[in-house]
């Protein structure tokens, strides 16, 4: 059958031909920017005889050519497209075969309901797409219609599922959703006042200040106005970062007779041990006071590395404790900006500095983690540090007055948050807090997906344990009714519990549960807009992150599993929830960083020359035999995790349920959200390795 003649096109084609006025015709100028692709006719000064007799001819060329560069748009469109699904396909299939360990690092307790959840929503959305097709959709059969007429098995089945959808399990999930959505909303509520209260900081210029400064003059020291500093440095395995924290510490702007430097080396690998030990070494025979202490038997972690560090009889003559994991850097005047607060605050037990990251733009995953820490130092820690002297210790970069720690029982490896759990029983204590937002020491951001997610699932794990612990104690304590509420609803439950609940429960179960129960309304304020205006307030502090605000937001609920499977596993004492893993760190900051920073001091206390050496000097043969044997270890491969995978097809089916009824902005939110559960699950974010 021919396809009938357009004769608008043709009536308008006339007209334009008629035109005497019409001298330039530019046939597309849609097709492309570059000038080689327009097609011009240029008719003026012409013959319009010789133009009437050859317009038919180029009429049909020029169109030929119009729709050979059509064609060749879709097919560069088609290529691009096809290449990246391709590309998808192969790394998936890599990742497939590959895959020789366990892709869940915690427990698959979350995993197996998640699966039977999948198999239920496919069988769901199969039903839902016969039901379209038969055109259901606008008809719905009923149970009476069904049984009278004596249809088929599936018009039954699916007359019966509307009934018992609509009169059953609608009615809970909407309470559900309700309860969610309420939760949600004082969650965004404290969000907004912890905004509020750091922009009323920046206006009034508000911040802790000393009552002491000490001066760059060198001539005038006087030691009794530096008080005993002990610095510890807690390390297990640190192969990549151990000489440049031993560097930073021992480079401090501070009498040497007034600082200690522990090293508490808690590894078993014996090349490591050796690495270390003639580092320490090293710097001894500068005349720095430094000391290695390992343990034989390595209980209790991080805490009871430390624990065991207290213990020295030599400690109690040093007023203040400083301590730095093995990948932080603190500049040459941190103990000079930090010791100072302590001056006249006999109640202050803790000075705690921010973090700042030397790999924040490395890579998509440190750039979303910039996002969150930032928000959290700029804003919780100096808001709560300001108004309530309360906050949670990070566990480093921070300096403790020693008798506080006595005072409130020292380190426990009670939890995974031992820094945590010192903080919460020193405030108990009556103890006070201070938070320096000017006072930045360099880290390191985790760059894979695997050391992140073990990360934060020890940091969300460890929380709940010391809630159910410390509930008690906090009731029974001295403290005003208002610190009890802050303690327990907002710094605990709110915070802790209440935001990876909900997070995870309305936007990856009762979101697609209810495109698929549309009689359960969750408004698209909560599917888009509120959401949204969080993520703008989160990303406040990191301005330069504003053009990832998408991706944070379908990371951050990515990231929901994870935290709720280990708030769950903390609160009910599960598994592996007290498993604590070292985060692996690859020693961004280069050496070149420290004799920088060395070069800059008045009175540097080695040459630049020597430092550069070091590598050489701390053991070359133990160097390379180390390297030796990190070569001829197993190659460590992308990993799959399978429970991000099967939220991912949930949530695209979900979304194609969401297209069935035309839900524009429910589709769009569920797609989005379902790609990014696949990009995590394929172990596509973060560093990538063979």
């Amino acid at each position: 059958m021919s396809r009938p003649p357009n004769y608008e096109f043709q009536e308008w084609w006339n007209k334009q031909r008629e035109d005497p006025n019409h001298h330039l015709f530019l046939l597309d100028q849609s097709i492309d920017h570059n000038p080689h692709h327009r097609l011009i006719l240029d008719i003026r000064g012409a013959d319009p005889l010789v133009v009437d007799k050859d317009h038919r001819a180029r009429t049909v060329r020029q169109l030929s050519w119009v729709c050979l560069l059509r064609f060749h748009q879709f097919a560069h469109y088609f290529a691009y497209f096809s290449h990246a699904f391709l590309s998808l396909l192969r790394t998936a299939n890599r990742r497939l075969t590959s895959s020789v360990t366990p892709s869940e690092t915690p427990s698959p307790r979350l995993y197996r309901p998640i699966k039977a959840f999948l198999a239920l929503v496919l069988l769901l959305l199969l039903l839902e797409l016969v039901a379209y097709f038969k055109g259901w959709h606008f008809t719905p059969p009923t149970v009476r219609s069904s049984s009278a007429e004596l249809v088929d098995l599936v018009e039954i089945v699916y007359a019966n599922w509307l009934q018992v959808r609509t009169n059953y399990l609608a009615p809970v999930l909407q309470t559900l959703t309700n309860v969610c959505v309420v939760l949600f909303l004082v969650q965004s509520l404290d969000r907004v006042l912890m905004v509020l209260g750091c922009f009323w900081i920046k206006i009034r210029g508000l911040k802790p200040v000393a009552q002491m400064e000490y001066t760059q003059d060198l001539e005038n020291v006087h030691l009794e106005d530096y008080p005993m500093v002990l610095v510890q440095i807690p390390m297990c395995n640190e192969k990549e970062v151990y000489q440049q924290s031993i560097a930073s510490v021992c480079i401090q702007d501070w009498p040497r007779e007034r600082m200690l430097v522990q090293v508490l080396d808690d590894s078993n690998d014996l090349d490591v041990q050796a690495l270390i030990k003639a580092e320490v070494q090293k710097w001894q025979q500068r005349g720095v006071r430094i000391l290695y202490r390992h343990r034989l038997i390595r209980t209790g972690y991080k805490a009871g590395n430390l624990k065991s560090a207290m213990s020295c009889d030599y400690v109690k003559d040093y007023e203040f404790v400083a301590i730095f994991d093995a990948d932080f850097q603190p500049t040459p005047d941190f103990l000079k900006k930090t010791i100072p607060c302590f001056k006249g605050n006999d109640d202050l037990a803790l000075v705690q500095t921010r973090w700042a990251f030397v790999n924040k733009d490395e890579n998509l995953l440190t750039r979303l983690q910039n996002i969150n820490l930032s928000f959290h130092f700029e804003v919780e820690q100096q808001v709560n540090g300001l108004f309530i002297n309360f906050f949670g210790f990070n566990g480093t970069a921070g300096v403790w007055r020693t008798k506080a720690l006595e005072d409130c029982g020292g380190w426990l490896d009670r939890t995974t948050v031992e820094d945590m759990d010192v903080a919460v029983r020193a405030h108990l204590c009556g103890w006070k807090f201070i938070y320096l937002n000017d006072v930045k020491c360099l880290c390191e951001l985790p760059e894979s997906y695997e050391a992140y997610k073990k990360q934060q699932y020890r940091w969300h794990s460890g929380p709940m344990q010391l809630f159910r612990l410390c509930f008690m104690d906090i009731i029974r304590s001295k403290m005003s009714l208002a610190k009890k509420a802050n303690m327990i609803f907002l710094f605990f439950l709110l915070r802790k519990l209440v935001l990876p609940f909900y997070s995870f429960t309305l936007f990856c179960i009762i979101l697609p549960l209810s495109m698929f129960l549309p009689e359960a309304q969750l408004p698209a304020w909560v599917v888009c807009y509120v959401p949204g205006i969080m993520s703008m307030l989160n990303i406040l502090p990191a301005p330069r992150s504003f053009p990832f605000i998408v991706p944070y937001l379908l990371f951050e609920n990515t990231m929901s599993v994870t935290k709720f499977n280990a708030m769950v596993s903390g609160l009910f004492k599960f598994g592996n929830s007290y498993e604590w893993i070292v985060t692996k760190k690859l020693g961004r900051s280069s050496e070149a960083d420290l004799i920088a920073m060395m070069e800059t001091e008045s009175e540097p206390l080695v040459e630049s020359t020597s430092l550069q050496r070091s590598s050489s000097e701390s053991g070359l043969a133990e160097l390379n035999k180390l390297q030796m044997t990190k070569k001829s270890g197993k190659t460590r491969r992308n990993r799959l995790y399978k429970t991000e995978l099967a939220l991912a097809f949930i949530l695209l089916s979900a979304s194609v349920r969401s297209l069935l009824s035309a839900q524009g902005i429910h589709f769009y939110f569920l797609l989005f959200q379902g790609i990014a559960f696949l990009a995590v699950g394929l172990d596509l974010i973060g560093e990538q390795v063979g």
